[in-house]
């Protein structure tokens, strides 16, 4: 039994749709500009990924692992990729990873700013902070919404969910790292005469860089988790073989494509990861 008081309820659903309807006329023309561009950069990811062989492809990224990290990751790299090749998923895995590109780019390219800017002006890091910690909160499913209402179904609104799923985490380790600078470091810069640029370049950036790589590694295994996720709005790539596999309640499916979704999650991982 539902216990409503109907004479009391606050309007807050119609104050927000007519808040988005508001949203929608006023910045059409930006919300399609920036459609536009995201599908651009999927599109294009896509095309060059598909463009490489799959053997050519496993190769190159075996090599990329072994002279990264070590011979063992190299072959784990190419028994994993052939894994999924033979399994028939090499086409839905690329999809998802021009996908991840995406998401991770753009997230990167306002993250790292942001978490500059918020670890040298106060005002800005007490009015970001909230917000990062409202954007780490909600489940992940209610990202969805708002990007469902402002750009419909397809690739392009899962990936702006992903990117403001996946924002945070170089926001706050481009932070950490500037504000976990030892104060000799500073101290020294500053006693040469070195100005905020080559400060911010010479100094600060370089002795970052481990926890801003561990920003861009949180970074992509977010932007792959969500990308699954946004699946339920029309995102293609290995999260529409599981949807599918739930709707269906075909377990072969829904192995195969989650066997995907690990081997890449382990790859990215393994490869990015700073020890």
């Amino acid at each position: 039994m539902m216990f409503t008081i109907p004479w009391a309820k606050l309007p807050l659903g119609e104050v927000v749709e007519r808040g988005v309807d508001a949203l929608e006329t006023t910045f059409s023309v930006e919300f399609n500009s920036f459609s536009a561009l995201v599908g651009m950069m999927i599109d294009k990811f896509g095309s060059l990924l598909f463009a490489i062989p799959p053997l050519i492809f496993i190769a190159v990224l075996a090599l990329l692992a072994w002279r990264i990290k070590t011979w063992q990751i190299g072959l784990f790299v190419v028994g994993s990729l052939l894994l999924v090749l033979n399994l028939g998923l090499w086409s839905l895995m690329i999809d998802t990873l021009a996908m991840i590109l995406t998401a991770t780019i753009i997230s990167v390219v306002i993250g790292i700013p942001l978490g500059i800017l918020t670890a040298h002006n106060r005002v800005i890091h007490i009015i970001v902070r909230p917000i990062l910690d409202f954007m780490q909160t909600i489940p992940t499913f209610v990202y969805l919404i708002p990007a469902l209402m402002f750009f419909g179904l397809g690739a392009v609104p899962g990936v702006i969910a992903t990117v403001v799923f996946a924002l945070p985490p170089p926001v706050r380790l481009t932070y950490l790292g500037i504000k976990q600078l030892p104060s000799e470091l500073t101290e020294a810069g500053k006693a040469l005469g070195a100005n905020f640029w080559q400060m911010l370049y010479k100094v600060e950036i370089p002795n970052a860089m481990p926890s801003i790589m561990m920003g861009i590694n949180q970074c992509i295994m977010m932007s792959l988790s969500m990308v699954v996720i946004a699946a339920m709005i029309g995102c293609g790539g290995l999260g529409r073989e599981v949807m599918r596999s739930l709707a269906t309640i075909n377990i072969s499916l829904g192995f195969e494509a989650g066997l995907g979704i690990v081997i890449l999650a382990m790859i990215l991982d393994r490869i990015i990861r700073t020890e």
